[in-house]
């Protein structure tokens, strides 16, 4: 099969874990079982057909490395548990626009703009002939992930959306995707085992088992720039919004809910904890309580959802498929175009992949 060209915007902590991946996991023969991966085979595509060619980051200290290196270059925290090679990939400079919030700056340590600009981001991902851009950009990113999405459009390549921007879920902008015939995915990329796929699927169980939900909320720590970024509430809007409705969309009825980062610990690094909570009445109106607390490293959780986008979009770019991509859209993120339960949206994937359903 040909390499899976794949050019990455925001060289953090889920970008680190991704490359790592690619790395650990790129020799394991398709029969193995091995932890962390929902597929070795997508396809006819192996993790190890999966090529960085370029990558966009603000960072003084990542620009002009070696994506190789600048994986693991501070403020990155994400686990160390592959080894990466020089990849020979320059990490680029990219333009700041809102990609970085005011007391932000300090911390991702952004390059000084009367010394170094900005690059022409079309124009490099027609340079390396990238088959899709993945947008890492940080939450509350509005003007940046539009500059990214359409400089995708203008390179002539898919674009996979990993944050709470509207991007696939938005009729405006999956259009235009679909007008050019190229792939769009998205938007909140969900965890392997997380907060979000934790919680929708208790409360699903619930519903399911004829428990009236009467009440929930989920509460998030963590220490990475992730969650220092989201100490500012007006960069949470979006993120508040598609998290709530990946849960909220499995009840039938309205239900008070409270979904959302809570806290930025700095001491827990890139460790994740999440409260989950639910109330409710069950047989003869007797009250039940469900209470879950799931701990888990932040950014290699993603990572393997990911890996299965990038090869999903692939596919699709494969067989000429334009616009958002339901199927991979609707199992691999909080806010797809179309929300279903989780087990509907696993079986539309094994569809797509075997050409069952065309998106």
């Amino acid at each position: 099969m040909p390499d899976i060209r794949v050019a990455i915007a925001g060289v953090g902590n889920c970008a680190s874990a991704l490359v790592q991946g690619v790395e650990y996991y790129k020799k394991v023969a398709e029969e193995e079982k091995v932890p962390g991966l929902m597929h070795v085979n997508f396809g006819g595509y192996h993790i190890g057909d999966i090529k960085f060619v370029t990558a966009f980051e603000v960072n003084k200290r990542k620009i002009g490395r070696d994506l190789g290196e600048a994986v693991f270059i501070e403020p990155n925290v994400c686990a160390k548990f592959a080894e990466v090679p020089n990849l020979n990939v320059k990490v680029l400079s990219s333009p700041i626009l809102d990609g970085v919030a005011p007391h932000m700056r300090e911390s991702f340590q952004i390059y000084n703009e009367k010394e170094t600009k900005p690059v022409d981001a079309a124009e490099m991902l027609r340079e390396s002939e990238a088959d899709m851009l993945v947008n890492f950009l940080p939450v509350g990113s509005y003007k940046a992930a539009r500059h990214y999405a359409q400089a995708a459009l203008d390179a002539g390549c898919a674009f996979v959306n990993c944050i709470p921007e509207f991007i696939a879920s938005n009729n405006s902008w999956s259009k235009r995707f679909e007008e050019k015939r190229l792939p769009v995915a998205g938007d909140d990329v969900k965890s392997q085992l997380g907060a979000t796929i934790l919680h929708r699927n208790l409360i699903k169980l619930c519903v399911d088992r004829g428990i009236a939900v009467e009440e929930t909320y989920q509460l998030n720590l963590g220490g990475n720039t992730d969650f220092e970024n989201m100490t500012v509430e007006e960069r949470l809007k979006t993120k508040r919004i598609s998290k709530t409705e990946a849960v909220t969309s499995l009840v039938p009825y309205e239900v008070p809910t409270r979904i959302g980062p809570s806290d930025y610990v700095p001491f827990l690094g890139d460790k994740k904890i999440c409260y989950v909570y639910i109330k409710g009445k069950k047989f003869g109106n007797q009250p039940v309580t469900v209470k879950a607390k799931l701990e888990v490293e932040d950014s290699p959780n993603s990572a393997g959802v990911v890996i299965d986008v990038i090869r999903a979009v692939k596919l699709a770019l494969d067989r000429g498929v334009g616009g958002p991509l339901t199927s991979i859209s609707s199992y691999a993120f909080k806010h797809p175009p179309v929300q279903v339960p989780d087990d509907v949206a696993r079986q539309w994937v094994e569809d797509f992949i075997t050409g069952k359903r065309e998106r």
